[in-house]
């Protein structure tokens, strides 16, 4: 199973709540990934102890799945971002 964890609005909303989050997903296995609509390389780096993906403003499922990642369960603020792309 991959899990998808948004960052801004979902992890920075209670870190700590995701931060035991994540380590009981590491403790049974899970894979956790974090996938942001952020830049890479322009905003600051996110460093929460699991991969992030950097989207550049695009759509996250089909940016995921473009790498051959497809994610199984998606935590996000704003889910419709995960299908859509932002309006830049």
């Amino acid at each position: 199973m991959r899990i998808a964890l948004d960052y801004d609005g979902t992890y920075t909303y209670n870190p700590g709540f995701w931060d035991d989050f994540i380590n009981s997903c590491r403790s049974k296995k899970i894979e956790l990934v974090c996938v942001t609509m952020r830049y890479d390389k322009v905003e600051e780096r996110i460093d929460i102890g699991i991969p992030v993906y950097y989207t550049g403003r695009k759509a996250k499922s089909p940016y995921m799945v473009g790498l051959g990642i497809p994610i199984d369960i998606w935590i996000d603020d704003m889910p419709f971002f995960i299908e859509r792309d932002a309006i830049l």
